[in-house]
């Protein structure tokens, strides 16, 4: 999944993050946040395989974190997105909300997001919103992660996306069972109709063979 990880946070206050794999987002996000200026601005920091886009305005930031080959302009697209969704849901909450607060509710979407983005299943092929993207991103600079990082401090991202493939196949199997007790009750239920059907047919002819319902035919011959 190329988006990996995403948050929304205020100021260094994270209210709502995901991860769709195992890593050190949080520590390196937190360094990262306690660096961003108090003013509104959208950037791009590169590191080594990895991307951190940010959009900073009034004060909250909606970051995420994508290989180095994803789109720039769909990672931008996805936090736009993110946080016409967030504001619609959290407006009057965002600059009190505790930390994590809102984690319950908005990492479901964020979740569902970013797979739909790094699957390709947002709304990038309407030419007029990319070439809009576009656009804009070329005013979006690109800068080293290191550039931000004081003397001596390091920041390294360490990502492990086997628990990716794990949680997929784990969900793949969970399904697989789903779908095979799911054909297993359809057959059962196929069966005891057929069952009930057959055993129906076979009373109406006993009851034809029989001379009527009031089954004479069980009834002793009067001399």
């Amino acid at each position: 999944m190329p988006i990996i990880f995403s948050l929304i946070a205020r100021g260094t206050t994270v209210l709502a993050n995901y991860a769709s794999c195992t890593g050190n987002f949080t520590q390196v996000t937190d360094q990262i946040l306690v660096k961003l200026p108090s003013y509104d601005s959208k950037l791009t920091y590169s590191h080594e395989d990895y991307l951190f886009h940010y959009i900073l305005e009034n004060g909250i930031v909606y970051l995420c974190i994508t290989d180095k080959d994803f789109e720039r302009s769909i990672a931008f697209q996805f936090l736009s997105d993110i946080k016409k969704r967030f504001l619609g849901l959290y407006r009057n909450v965002a600059q009190t909300a505790v930390p994590y607060s809102l984690n319950s509710e908005f990492s479901v979407i964020l979740s569902s997001e970013m797979s739909r983005r790094s699957d390709g299943l947002g709304d990038n092929s309407k030419i007029g919103r990319v070439s809009e993207d576009l656009d804009e991103l070329k005013g979006i600079m690109v800068r080293n992660i290191e550039s931000i990082a004081t003397r001596g401090e390091k920041l390294d991202l360490l990502v492990d996306k086997t628990e990716d493939l794990e949680i997929t196949s784990r969900t793949f199997k969970k399904s697989s069972k789903k779908l095979s007790r799911a054909m297993c009750m359809k057959n059962a239920k196929c069966t005891i109709f057929l069952v009930v059907i057959i055993l129906l047919v076979i009373f109406f002819i006993f009851v034809g063979a029989c001379g009527g319902f009031s089954f004479p035919c069980t009834h002793p011959k009067k001399n």
